[in-house]
């Protein structure tokens, strides 16, 4: 059959309304949204027009897609979670789940998601660029590491801070240096300690528990342990976010990651040496007086988010470190940091975040030195040829 004879390709609903949208189409002031859309359900069919491209089925959006669904475990585990907290064991899972769902997670994720994805419109439009696809795990991740019954306005200004003050004004995703989720998550922390901290999460209905980690360093360990045990920590059946109480959910989403090659399992055990290492040696050292020196790595994994960050945080490929030796210094880095902050001052009862954040900061530098000594190497090699 000839090129004349081939029947005309045919075009999907996306491809039909595309000429409003580009060019000096009526519509093109929204070309932003009809991006972000059409690229859901299909693989553009152009190409990029400067330098070299590989191009390939799985692209950005389809990563970020594959991180999302990596959460489905935490916020399943973390809705009925908050749910028990509230209703007790005695209301059934079923309703427990719903309670957490539909009064805590999902209010806070629609505010997050409308009010961010409202600045990513704005700075998208203004750009005149499609949408970048990291919002939607920005959403997501921001949601879960907030508290249960955080009020709408601040769930709406932590995001608006995240995604405007560190991501968008250095240039938007993949030039943002620190994870926006968690900036939003400090601001808040910072600007409203007392709603934010770890030392009363409101559950539902005005009822407040302490976290593990608010007991621990005010009442000593035999007290949280006796108000706490590891199996529910590490199920997931205490007070806390709701996406940070369940460390078993949370290791499925990190098993689901890897399998994909999504994250980096450098980093995830980098974070997890770095901080076994860390508090066996506060734990060889101990104190009378500082009962979180005698917490035992065990307890460390399974409280806070120290889970949730090390699997979803730490792994941020924008803003961790790219090079595979780097990988292992920052997570190893960022591991050591969290127990210090945790046992040296613990009014900062979560230290993961900051730990994170910090980290994120000199992820380039320390990139730049393996860098540099990987060439000093190959230099050396060379010479001695």
């Amino acid at each position: 059959m000839s090129e004349h004879n081939k029947p005309p390709k045919k075009q999907n609903f996306f491809e039909k309304i595309e000429h409003h949208f580009v060019g000096e189409g009526k519509f093109k002031s929204f070309y932003a949204l009809y991006e972000a859309a059409a690229t859901i359900f299909y693989t553009p069919g152009y190409v990029s027009k400067r330098a070299s491209h590989v191009r390939d089925a799985l692209d950005l959006k389809r990563v970020m897609i594959f991180v999302y669904l990596a959460t489905f475990p935490a916020i399943f585990v973390g809705s009925y979670n908050v749910g028990l907290q509230a209703n007790g064991v005695d209301a059934g899972i079923m309703a427990n789940f719903f309670t957490g769902f539909f009064e805590s997670f999902l209010p806070v994720y629609l505010t997050v998601f409308i009010v961010g994805g409202f600045w990513e419109v704005i700075f998208a439009s203004v750009r005149g660029h499609e949408i970048n696809e990291g919002f939607f795990v920005t959403s997501v991740l921001f949601a879960l590491i907030a508290p249960p019954d955080i009020p709408l306005w601040q769930a709406a200004l932590g995001i608006s801070f995240g995604v405007v003050i560190a991501k968008e004004v250095f240039g938007g995703t993949g030039r943002n240096f620190v994870n926006p989720a968690l900036a939003g998550r400090a601001f808040l922390y910072f600007a409203y300690p007392a709603q934010m901290s770890g030392d009363q999460v409101w559950v539902l209905d005005g009822v407040t528990r302490a976290t593990p980690l608010g007991v621990a360093p005010n009442e000593g360990l035999a007290v949280m342990e006796s108000q706490f045990s590891w199996y529910d920590a590490f199920m997931g059946f205490i007070p806390g976010s709701i996406g940070e109480t369940s460390t078993l959910a949370i290791l499925l989403g990190a098993v689901f990651l890897i399998y994909t090659g999504i994250a980096s399992w450098r980093i995830m055990l980098g974070v997890l040496l770095g901080m076994v290492g860390t508090a066996l040696l506060f734990n060889w050292i101990g104190s009378d007086t500082n009962p979180m020196m005698n917490m035992e790595p065990e307890w460390h994994l399974v409280l806070g988010g120290f889970a949730f960050g090390m699997v979803f945080m730490a792994t941020d490929p924008v803003t961790a470190s790219v090079t595979n030796k780097g990988r292992w210094i920052f997570g190893i880095l960022i591991g050591v940091m969290t127990v210090l902050i945790r046992v040296i001052n613990p009014a900062f009862p979560e230290g993961i975040m900051l730990a994170i954040l910090f980290c994120n900061m000199f992820a380039p530098i320390i990139d730049y030195f393996v860098v540099k000594a990987n060439v000093k190497r190959r230099e050396i090699r060379y010479a001695k040829k």
